[in-house]
């Protein structure tokens, strides 16, 4: 087995996991398929607990800190970002 790492960010409307999913990344380290931010309308899965049934591992939970007084309305980072992994044999597809 050829084993590489794909990473899924999902961005969802509120800190629970069984929330919509906002926004999303995938990074392929298998080399198998490529995206880009704003490549698709619908997202991969509808929710981070949908991911997580379908073999997702969660590597990262969002911090829950609210804005200091005053910042609400500046940019920032998602407020709500999960980060997930999920380990796919590279060879399987090209072979």
């Amino acid at each position: 087995m050829n084993l590489r790492q794909q990473l899924l960010f999902l961005c969802v409307a509120s800190p629970s996991p069984a929330s919509a999913v906002v926004a999303w990344s995938l990074f392929d380290g298998t080399g198998q398929t490529t995206s880009m931010a704003g490549d698709s309308d619908v997202p991969p899965y509808e929710s981070v607990l949908a991911a997580m049934k379908d073999g997702w591992r969660v590597l990262q939970v969002p911090a829950l800190v609210a804005a200091p007084a005053g910042q609400e309305h500046q940019t920032a980072f998602p407020r709500f970002e999960y980060v997930l992994e999920k380990l796919r044999d590279a060879g399987a597809a090209r072979g």
